[in-house]
């Protein structure tokens, strides 16, 4: 299965592994599954890492060098997962959490995210 891991997952995997579920943590070591990550979630961190958010306290260009060495896949945003933006209802304002489950719903992966709102888009979309 192709799995686009939200932003936190992303960080929580790259560095705090034990704030993974157990759910998550089997998705991420099954070796069937390809690992995706979006530039989206490169360019949230970057953004709040500017803005001195605790939580994004990371090095976006090593994060990036990190993930493709460790076999991840890089999905870019392209305009068809932008337009497609209008087709969901306003559950969640974050625009970048709007964004990844349109790339997910377009390109056919599962969005993983442990963030229940986002969660309740659906299709496309698992929470762990």
């Amino acid at each position: 299965m192709n799995l686009l891991l939200d932003t936190h997952l992303l960080l929580w995997a790259a560095s705090e592994p034990q704030r993974l579920s157990a759910k998550a943590r089997a998705l991420l070591l099954d070796p069937s599954n390809q690992l995706v990550f979006s530039s989206a979630s490169l360019w949230e961190i970057t953004i709040k890492n500017g803005l001195e958010r605790s939580d994004f306290n990371v090095d976006s260009r090593r994060l990036w060098r990190m993930l493709l060495v460790n076999g991840y896949r890089e999905l870019s945003v392209t305009s068809e997962h932008t337009v497609a933006v209008n087709d969901l209802p306003p559950l969640h304002k974050d625009p970048f959490d709007r964004i990844l489950v349109n790339q997910a719903r377009v390109e056919g992966l599962m969005l993983l995210t442990a963030d229940k709102v986002v969660a309740k888009y659906g299709e496309g979309v698992k929470k762990v």
